[in-house]
Formats: structure tokens, C-alpha cells, sequence
């Protein structure tokens, strides 16, 4: 962690003189940051009265508007309240070539409980290791991450509450808990050393700034943020190219022999089907309106082969619950929205409410299967992908979302009988493509990349559920068994 940086004072002609350099800079920064690959996110945070908020309008007049944004999080919406807490982080983020300011940043929220007994500082521990890893995952995509803590001593922070109090059109910004805070500040300081020592990373490092004068510290801020980008430019300069995939190589082989020796022989006849078919239905419904009472939302995820019937699922399991609580995300190739943010951005966006579902028609594990055979990321990128998939749904089935993942499984044979019929058929013709063939023709090394995702992701708080789909109805039958079981047994729990 950087020293406190900034003048102990700086003449007021001495800051003038300096102020049209720093704000070309600035602009020109904007300018080269239009066509990169990344994003940047300046997060403005410090002690009380440490004028946060000076600094962070400042920059707003020093940049140009048109390529920034601010957020400051205050407290939590009904909306934000329903879905787990790094929802509204992500929802904020900057799509790349762009700039987001934040007041306080994702901390000040964690520093503001203000923890006390053991359990308290447990939960602290816990959400800073969750700032920690979100941090990691936008640095690991090439986001540069400018974090500025403004410091303040305790003598300081009285002299600025004091000033602030006498002049009326300031006094206003000066509350009770401000001098409840000063009066607490050794406590309050150590706490929020705490913070940035366990937050500070080399990719995502912690700059103090003395903010005992404003000049000092307005230019002390910018001189940061332009050292701090002019650096990441050149080291993106060279970025590591995406290289066309080799010989794809289990990681783990106990998942492809699970997904080999996995049968494919069941039978189901059609009244058969019919006469189970409705008692299922009827759970499920019950099911998801009993979730929905104890606000738990549901999260379905369906990946399966090609013509293994993910769509044929998903319209027996919503024909069971009501039109108005659930959503279908049909997953294809991401937009140039989506492009422009984390992999992960797009699929945060579209967590439930509370009470609510969501059904992903293929999902976030697009990065370990056609991304990875494909050659659409980098190997080290997919790499990590497994343990940034388990954070996530961790995220969700600890804030009480019941997540339930399918992948329906499929002989290479009835594959091909489908995909016949499909061709011959007029009102299918428009589901079978050249890219399905294609990704036929590498079914070896699907089938590995399947079984590494269901080894490495197979955890008790979201495990995998293979559904053998050589049988339409055996499969359709199982999910909704499954999905009633899992819902009931979820709700049980709590």
C-alpha cells in the first residue's frame, strides 16, 4: 500500500498554474482510453469530512462528461435488497473505452456496519474477501482499477467539521454521526486500515492521500490516475493474443468417464408419460408458489447437446408456473454490449427478485464449453472460469437463490437422427444450421470439456444434474421430478 502522498500545502497560484496541464491530461486520457480494451474505475474513499466528494465533482469538471460516469451507493433499494449484494456493483460497471467514478466504492458499505462482536467481524471478514474477488475478476479481465483512500488525522477532521459548521451554506453537511465518528476515530482509522490492507492487491493497490489541504490533494488524486493509466496502457501494449486451440486434454477424467458410462437406455411411453405428467406439473407449481411465498427466488440452468431437447424442457416446466414470475434467457452469441463488459456482466443482470424465476437456456458455462473449444478466450482465461462459475452461484445460493443445473445428455446416434429430422422437416428446418454440424464433428472434445465442467463445478450448494434424453418424456418427466424435489428439499433446509 502506497504512503500518503500529496503537499503538506500548496500555494494557491502554485495550483492554478498546474490546473489546465492536469485537466488536458485528463482529456487526452479519455481520448486513449476510447479505444482500448478495458475499462477504468476510479473508486474515491476516506475518512469523514476528508472531502470525498470535492474530489470527486473536481474530476467530474476536469473530465469530459460525455466519457464518465459517477455512482455513489447509498442505502439499499427494494430491488438491490432482493438479489445478492454484488448485484448493484455489477449493474454499475463501464462497458470498455469507458471511465466510472465511485464515491466511497463497493467499502464504503462494508465499512459502514460498523462491526462490533464476533459474528459481526466475521461477516466484515467474509464481504471483504468477496470485494477482494470481485476485484480480481475485473483486473484479471484487463480492468484498471484506481483506488484513493483520503486520509485524514483526527485533529484535521475536527478543524474541517468545525469550518464546515461555521459557514452556513456548508453547515448543512455536518451531522451528528460526524462528530460521533471523530469521537470514534482511532477505532474507526484502525478499521479502515483493516479494509485496505486485506483489499489491497498489486493489480488493484490502495493509494493514500494526505487530504489535510484541498489543493494538495486534488492534484495528488489526478497525478494518480494519470500515472496509473499511462502504466496499464503500456503494459496492454503487447496483449496476449488468442491462440487457436489445440488438442483438448481432460483436466479432470473422472468427469468424462462419469459422462461415458452414464446410461442412455431409459424408456418412457407416451401414456405413460401423460399419466405422471400432470401430477409433476402440479407439484412444481405448488413448489415454485411456496418458494415464491418465502421470497426464494429460482434459478433453472439448461445445457445439454445439440437437439438433446432443452427447449422442449423448458416449455413443459413453465407451462407449471404462472407467465408473470418467471423469465426465459435464451443464451447466444453475446452482443457488442456484452462484449464490451466481464463475461459474467450479462448473466448478473438478469438475477431474479425475490420470490421471482429465471430460466437460462444455455448459461455462464458457455466460458469452459464453446469458448474454450472454440478458441473464443484465452486458456487462461477458461482456466479460471471454474472457480469464478463456483464464486457465482456461491453468491447466489448464499443469499437463498435454489439453483438447479441440467445438462441433458445424448447418444452421438439419436444426435443424428434428430438433426435428419429436423432437415426434413419444414416447421424445424430453421433449428439445425452449419454450426451445428461443426460442433458435431468435434464431439470428442465437447465431451471433455463437459466432463471437466461437471467435475470442477459439481458443488453441494449447486450440483449438476445429468438427465439421459435419448427419451423425450423420460427426460422432461426427470427434470420436473427433480426440480420439485430440489425446490422442496431447499425450502426444508431453511
Amino acid at each position: 500500500m502506497s504512503k500518503a502522498r500529496g503537499e503538506r500545502k500548496l500555494p494557491k497560484r502554485t495550483y492554478e498554474a498546474r490546473v489546465p496541464a492536469l485537466r488536458e491530461a485528463l482529456v487526452k486520457l479519455q481520448i486513449a482510453l476510447k479505444p482500448a480494451p478495458f475499462s477504468v474505475l476510479l473508486v474515491i474513499a476516506g475518512d469523514d469530512a476528508s472531502g470525498k466528494g470535492e474530489v470527486v465533482n473536481i474530476l467530474n469538471g476536469w473530465l469530459d462528461p460525455r466519457g464518465v460516469e459517477t455512482f455513489a451507493f447509498h442505502d439499499l433499494t427494494d430491488e438491490e435488497r432482493e438479489r445478492p449484494p454484488m448485484w448493484r456493483y455489477w449493474r454499475s460497471l463501464p462497458p470498455r473505452g469507458r471511465m466510472a467514478i465511485y464515491s466511497g466504492g463497493w467499502h464504503a458499505e462494508a465499512l459502514a456496519t460498523d462491526p462490533r462482536n464476533a459474528r459481526e467481524l466475521a461477516h466484515f471478514e467474509e464481504t471483504l474477501q468477496h470485494l477482494t474477488h470481485f476485484e480480481g475478476l475485473l483486473t484479471a479481465d484487463g480492468a484498471l482499477i484506481v483506488k484513493v483512500w483520503l486520509k485524514l488525522s483526527k485533529s484535521a477532521q475536527r478543524e474541517r467539521l468545525l469550518a464546515l459548521e461555521e459557514d452556513p451554506d456548508t453547515a448543512w453537511r455536518v451531522s451528528p454521526d460526524d462528530w460521533k465518528h471523530h469521537r470514534d476515530y482511532e477505532r474507526l482509522s484502525q478499521l479502515s486500515k483493516h479494509m485496505r490492507r486485506v483489499t489491497h492487491r498489486p493489480a488493484a493497490p490502495w493509494h493514500v492521500v494526505d487530504a489535510a489541504d484541498p489543493r494538495a490533494r486534488n492534484v495528488a488524486v489526478a497525478d494518480i490516475v494519470l500515472a496509473r493509466f499511462h502504466a496499464h496502457l503500456h503494459a496492454l501494449a503487447r496483449p496476449e493474443k488468442i491462440k487457436k486451440p489445440g488438442r483438448i486434454v481432460a483436466l479432470r477424467p473422472a468427469g468424462l468417464r462419469r459422462l461415458r458410462a452414464f446410461p442412455l437406455d431409459q424408456e418412457l411411453s407416451e401414456s405413460d408419460y401423460e399419466a405422471k405428467r400432470d401430477k409433476w406439473l402440479g407439484r412444481l407449481n405448488r413448489a415454485v408458489r411456496s418458494a415464491g411465498q418465502q421470497g426464494r427466488s429460482v434459478v433453472w440452468v439448461f445445457e445439454g447437446w445439440d437437439a438433446a431437447g432443452k427447449g422442449g424442457a423448458i416449455r413443459r416446466l413453465t407451462s407449471a408456473i404462472d407467465a408473470r414470475d418467471y423469465r426465459v434467457i435464451p443464451v447466444a452469441k453475446p452482443t457488442d454490449e456484452e462484449k464490451s463488459h466481464h463475461y459474467l456482466w450479462r448473466f448478473w443482470r438478469h438475477i431474479p427478485r425475490a420470490g421471482r424465476v429465471t430460466i437460462y437456456d444455455r448459461s455462464w458455462y458457455g466460458r469452459v464449453l464453446v469458448e474454450r473449444i472454440e478458441g473464443f478466450c484465452r486458456e487462461t482465461e477458461w482456466r479460471r472460469a471454474y472457480d469464478e462459475l463456483n464464486d457465482f452461484e456461491e453468491q447466489l445460493t448464499a443469499h437463498g437463490i435454489i439453483v438447479l443445473k441440467f445438462w441433458l445428455h445424448l447418444s452421438k446416434a439419436e444426435q443424428l437422427r434428430r438433426f435428419r429430422r429436423r432437415e426434413d422437416t419444414g416447421y424445424k428446418r430453421h433449428k439445425i444450421n452449419d454450426e451445428d454440424w461443426r460442433n458435431r464433428r468435434q464431439w470428442s472434445a465437447y465431451e471433455i470439456a463437459i466432463g471437466d465442467m461437471l467435475a470442477l463445478t459439481d458443488r453441494p450448494n449447486a450440483p449438476w444434474h445429468l438427465i439421459p434424453a435419448d427419451n423425450k418424456r423420460f427426460a422432461r418427466l426427470e427434470i420436473l421430478k427433480i426440480s420439485c424435489q430440489q425446490i422442496g428439499a431447499a425450502l426444508e433446509q431453511v
